[in-house]
């Protein structure tokens, strides 16, 4: 009877460690998108492939509008401290970390399309991230860019001559230097504060988003100018892991997730070109001038964007670093000379 009492304790001992052995991996991921927005619908779907791609080793537990910290910009900070695991905010988010992490995040007057800064990443770009990411004891996994954003304007913007005393909304940081630097009038305000300065007259416009998320907030219905395509800023959102995390990882359990990330990354952007082209109709049919800089006055935003990553050059070695290499791949590629 002992013997037998024996046996079947031990039988239990090596299906428990079975279990043990093969559970799942679960990494808390934390995003800022809402559950029902697009974006958000697409991080979803990344958490069904991760877990599809590692064949159930590694499930996604995912929390949208960052339900677990609260603050988008916290997220990173969230992760590197082992509250979650992952971070799928931005990188721009954490500029005030090091100021390298604006070129993690949005090279204002940079790339022109998604796929250029793709292959920027794919070329070296990853390895420079990590050296600035690692520094914060988080790995860089990968980028999905919506693409480029647009502006709303109450007055024509057809090149630069027309940015001279424009008042409108910007955010804080490179991009008001920009723009002054083009003769514009930027104001930092908060994006809820923009329909009273707009129709007040405190503003002659705003940078918001692309032109599909644009038109989600009923701004063109009274603004009847936009910047389309556009040329100023194209951010892009992470997905950052705790670095301790991430090298517990198997091998083939990373390349899985890295494998979700790229197809949500080419989800993301191809979703945002077909709203984007839908928006276009729908703008024109409200009467609304769609702006499409020429090639010279594209030329001279970028011009001055430079001039600005000069001045960003000095902030740390990260920033000079992860300039001089994009500078570097936008020469190989004909974006500049």
């Amino acid at each position: 009877m002992i013997k037998l009492i024996k046996k079947i304790a031990i039988s239990f001992a090596i299906l428990a460690f079975g279990v043990s052995a093969n559970a799942a991996t679960i990494l808390k991921t934390e995003t800022h998108f809402g559950a029902a927005t697009p974006s958000g619908e697409i991080a979803t779907q990344f958490a069904k492939d991760v877990e599809t791609y590692t064949k159930g080793s590694i499930k996604i537990e995912l929390f949208h509008s960052a339900a677990v910290t609260g603050k988008a910009p916290e997220v990173f900070n969230s992760a590197r401290s082992g509250i979650i695991d992952c971070d799928m905010t931005g990188g721009a988010y954490q500029t005030g970390k090091n100021a390298a992490f604006q070129f993690a995040g949005d090279i204002m007057g940079g790339y022109e399309t998604p796929y250029q800064q793709y292959d920027w990443l794919n070329s070296g770009g990853r390895a420079a991230l990590n050296k600035l990411y690692n520094k914060y004891d988080m790995e860089f996994i990968g980028w999905w860019i919506p693409g480029q954003e647009s502006l709303i304007s109450a007055k024509p913007l057809r090149g630069i001559a027309d940015l001279k005393d424009w008042k409108f909304r910007s955010p804080p940081g490179m991009e008001t230097e920009i723009f002054a630097a083009l003769g514009a009038k930027p104001i930092v305000m908060d994006f809820g504060e923009v329909p009273t300065a707009l129709q007040t007259g405190v503003i002659d416009g705003a940078d918001y988003s692309a032109l599909a998320n644009n038109v989600a907030t009923g701004l063109y219905d009274t603004n009847k100018h936009a910047s389309y395509p556009g040329f100023h800023s194209m951010p892009a959102d992470h997905l950052a892991c705790n670095k301790k995390k991430w090298d517990s990882l198997s091998a083939s359990d990373k390349e899985g997730i890295k494998k979700a990330m790229e197809k949500a990354a080419m989800s993301v952007t191809k979703l945002m070109e077909t709203k984007n082209a839908e928006a276009v109709k729908e703008l024109k049919a409200k009467g609304v001038t769609l702006h499409n800089f020429s090639k010279g006055d594209r030329a001279k935003f970028r011009t001055a964007a430079m001039q600005s990553w000069e001045q960003w050059k000095t902030k740390t070695p990260e920033a000079k670093d992860l300039i001089e290499s994009h500078i570097t791949y936008m020469k190989k590629i004909g974006l500049i000379k």
